[in-house]
């Protein structure tokens, strides 16, 4: 596999304060961060299009903000933030959701377009939730994507390991943190 990073772009689901406090399986919040960084890092020096997408938990339709979501004992404070160890840098850019999917009434549609790109590498939690729903989507759109599997995590295991089996593979392919940094070419 090799990424043009001309028509590349990461996209990191929901790495935001509500979502990173989650107990998450198969991989820690820390490691799915960790990861991301690390593919963020490579996509800004090789010249890919790093987007970084965040759920406004107050205006997510048909969830009760006040309630803790599934593997959050309480909502912290400033839930829809980034984590600042997301690493977010002048450039990137930042997509505001409020369904599952980041591209359903978002500019990451426009944004994508307007610079080419053609594949997309996916990260975030939660594995079935945002990255699947924005997965479906791009699929739909003509993207080709890339999975980094162990840079996304979910509410548990079984959930992660169902869509990176069983979905993921019919829509593009799943590789490690280190087989996408491989695929993409050194500054």
């Amino acid at each position: 596999m090799n990424l043009n990073p001309q028509t590349t772009a990461l996209v990191m689901i929901d790495l935001q304060h509500g979502n990173v406090a989650r107990e998450l399986a198969p991989y820690p919040a820390s490691q799915v961060v960790a990861n991301s960084v690390r593919l963020a890092e490579a996509c800004r020096a090789a010249g890919a299009t790093v987007v970084y997408v965040r759920v406004s938990v107050g205006e997510l339709v048909g969830h009760d903000a006040d309630r803790a979501l599934p593997g959050l004992k309480a909502v912290p404070p400033n839930p829809s933030d980034i984590v600042p160890e997301a690493g977010m840098q002048p450039g990137d850019f930042l997509v505001t959701k409020r369904q599952w999917g980041a591209f359903h009434a978002t500019e990451l549609d426009q944004i994508l377009r307007r610079r080419g790109i053609k594949d997309i590498i996916l990260s975030g939690i939660a594995t079935n939730i945002g990255v699947e729903s924005t997965a479906r989507t791009a699929h739909d759109l003509g993207y080709d994507l890339v999975f980094a599997e162990d840079a996304m995590s979910s509410i548990g295991a079984g959930a992660h390991d169902w869509a990176v089996e069983n979905m993921f593979p019919l829509m593009g392919r799943v590789r490690s943190t280190g087989q996408v940094l491989a695929a993409l070419p050194k500054a």
